[in-house]
């Protein structure tokens, strides 16, 4: 199994570990294993050269899956491509909630960005086949659904009237994005547990003096 494999298989097994997400639940292990070879196929191809270049026979020669197989669950490249990121992004948003984690996390934001400093060379490739912010697109429709949930389910979050929680949702899960583009461009200097610290004071209000961190959280009228 290649590095890129293997990275990808740990993240997998560490954003879903758990309750499974009730899509993945109804999908057999057969299936599971069909999509997974598929998927990870692709990821692996992206980095050995152009998206455009690759071809579906290409995916199904590293996967060992046969044709009439693919065409059974996608019905292109973009597909599977696109079915991939949805499914990653479906699991990670929502996985606080789903283990009932105590803490006042809204996101995984440490896990999140682990794995982007994990998978550089394929970030590298999707950046170059001009889906990164198609992709970041996509991902900030579910972390804006998984905040808003958290905040439905955390004692501070209910704090914020349920009326504001979706466009409060809706911010921060830009701002995150904004922020793992900012740690990218500037090197990944700090680590992935310090840009979670760094989010979420943003998200609970959390502003810095001269005397350290304060935190407070106002309510606006809309």
């Amino acid at each position: 199994m290649s590095e890129a494999r293997k990275e990808r298989s740990q993240t997998k097994k560490a954003v879903v570990s758990g309750n499974t997400p009730p899509r993945a639940a109804k999908m057999d292990r057969r299936v599971r294993r069909t999509r997974d070879a598929l998927g990870d196929a692709l990821i692996e191809l992206v980095q050995e050269k152009p998206f455009d270049e690759i071809t579906v026979q290409d995916v199904l020669d590293r996967a060992g899956v046969g044709r009439s197989t693919f065409y059974t669950h996608y019905s292109d490249k973009d597909d599977l491509f696109t079915s991939e990121a949805d499914e990653f992004f479906a699991a990670i948003s929502t996985h606080l909630s789903r283990r009932n984690d105590p803490s006042d996390r809204v996101a995984m934001v440490r896990e999140f960005f682990a794995h982007f400093a994990e998978m550089k060379q394929f970030i590298t490739a999707l950046v170059a086949s001009g889906r990164f912010h198609s992709h970041m697109e996509l991902g900030r429709e579910h972390f804006a659904r998984g905040i808003e949930q958290r905040l439905a389910e955390l004692p501070r979050g209910r704090s914020i009237p349920a009326a504001q929680r979706a466009a409060f949702a809706h911010a921060h899960a830009g701002a995150l994005l904004a922020l793992l583009q900012w740690w990218i461009d500037h090197g990944m200097r700090e680590t992935p547990a310090q840009m979670d610290d760094i989010f979420h004071r943003m998200v609970w209000g959390d502003t810095y003096s001269n005397n350290g961190w304060t935190g407070g959280h106002e309510t606006i009228e809309l």
